[in-house]
């Protein structure tokens, strides 16, 4: 990453450095995981689409602890992998909004709550400014080689009354938290950063 653009990355330090956490990326465009894979203070598991499993793709992604998903079902599979993560200790990482789009958290998806309800892992909203603002010269598919992309890491927190309970209220509710923190991050983010 730091070869083809020029990351700046402000709040790592926020990220704690033992136990299980999840990073909850915005997600605007395709360099926005590996930019947070290479700049992220602790190696992060993402789940990715199975689409992206293909050809040498495949074997790279899993050797670098990647794992893989079925978005069209449910994958109890790519579950219990990512929960299998944080039970030891690791990092998910996680597009809330479960595909790309507006960057914006706008619509999240159930599937960060119950990781969050479930694991009980600190939650660091992430938010990577700059991968989208325009297309490159060379390759259009990606931000101007040698531009500035931003990760900014914001505090962490949890969700829940620490139960674990993963019922139907308990997910709603720790989806309308989570959207209102990681919406509030981007903002200040945004403020700070000047994009």
């Amino acid at each position: 990453m730091y070869s083809l653009w020029r990351p700046r990355v402000l709040g790592a330090w926020r990220v704690p450095a033992a136990g299980p956490v999840i990073l909850a990326v915005n997600h605007a465009h395709n360099i926005d995981g590996p930019m947070l894979m290479g700049t992220a203070p602790r190696p992060v598991h993402f789940l990715i689409k199975k689409e992206a499993f293909v050809g040498p793709l495949d074997p790279f992604l899993r050797g670098i602890g990647q794992l893989r998903v079925d978005r069209d079902a449910a994958d109890r599979g790519a579950v219990m992998q990512a929960l299998a993560v944080l039970e030891r200790g690791g990092v998910l990482g996680i597009f809330p909004e479960g595909t790309r789009g507006g960057g914006d958290f706008a619509s999240l998806r159930s599937g960060l709550s119950y990781f969050a309800l479930r694991s009980g892992a600190a939650v660091v909203p992430v938010a990577v400014l700059g991968s989208a603002e325009r297309p490159g010269r060379l390759i259009r598919a990606l931000p101007p080689l040698r531009s500035r992309v931003d990760v900014v890491f914001g505090d962490p927190f949890t969700v829940g009354d620490g139960s674990g309970r993963r019922t139907r209220k308990a997910l709603d509710g720790a989806t309308l938290e989570l959207q209102q923190r990681l919406t509030g991050h981007l903002d200040d983010a945004r403020r700070f950063t000047g994009r």
